[in-house]
């Protein structure tokens, strides 16, 4: 199990194949498994992984336990955002594994390269390397030139 200090927020998500799961997020999101907890019919109760320093939870479903996995299908309403140094090869690494591309990779006006990706189980990962600093000020002025080219 997991040796470094809980977090004050933890995230745990549930699908229906946490091993196929963890297998994704290995190989699309460089995650390192850290812990499974295997139930007596082979699937998993918990499990935990690391995306850089950020710590996650997932688990097969467990109705009594009000964990309940998307419906095939459907997305997530949550983003998980994961700072990257290339956002390019982020974005294509979760593509060869699978993932469903949303957004390509696209220069933010907020200084940032961004990219966005879901996953076979229905959540939403955005890539993000920061490219600038911007100043609240400037950050203002591009954001309402990006509105009106909307």
């Amino acid at each position: 199990m997991n040796q470094s200090p809980e977090p004050t927020v933890s995230i745990s998500l549930t699908v229906k194949n946490t091993a196929d799961a963890l297998d994704f997020y290995t190989k699309a999101l460089a995650a390192k498994e850290l812990y499974r907890m295997p139930k007596p019919d082979g699937g998993l109760f918990h499990a935990e992984f690391m995306i850089g320093n950020s710590l996650l939870y997932i688990s097969d479903e467990a109705p009594d336990w009000h964990a309940v996995a998307m419906p095939e299908g459907t997305t997530a309403s949550c983003l998980f955002a994961i700072n990257t140094e290339d956002c390019d090869q982020s974005f294509a690494d979760a593509i060869a594994a699978g993932a469903t591309a949303l957004k390509q990779p696209k220069d933010e006006f907020w200084g940032a390269r961004s990219a966005m990706v879901k996953d076979p189980f229905g959540y939403r990962w955005n890539f993000s390397q920061k490219t600038e600093e911007v100043s609240p000020e400037e950050m203002e002025k591009r954001a309402q030139e990006a509105m009106n080219q909307a």
